[in-house]
């Protein structure tokens, strides 16, 4: 029975581990993924540089909700609740520049190169 339910535990933990982790950078030209935390009212990290092609997921960590959205109209999301997460694109270089709807002053920029 205890083997079993370690058995049971190792494959619960496997499970979460490829259900959390980013996808792996492959060489047959997958699109490179990064991710961005909200949390203590702020987006981390503050600044990110990244090529053109990337898909970036903010995740919501606080309690508080948030939004991620563009200061220029290109992408904006819903009201994100702790946990949950939005994701965009970022198909062309340039400089995006967002913020929280709900709190202004947290700002941060993504550049494409």
């Amino acid at each position: 029975m205890r083997k079993r339910i370690r058995a049971a535990a190792a494959c619960a933990a496997l499970l979460v581990l490829s259900t959390t982790l980013p996808a792996a950078r492959t060489s047959d030209g997958a699109a490179p993924e990064a991710q961005i935390g909200i949390e203590h009212f702020a987006f981390r990290p503050e600044t990110l540089t990244v090529p053109a092609g990337t898909r970036i997921t903010w995740v919501n960590r606080d309690e508080e909700l948030h939004t991620v959205t563009s200061s220029a109209g290109a992408f904006a999301s819903a009201g994100l609740e702790k946990g949950e997460t939005f994701a965009y694109t970022f198909a062309a270089p340039g400089a995006y520049a967002y913020f929280c709807a709900l709190h202004p002053y947290m700002k941060s920029t993504i550049t494409v190169k």
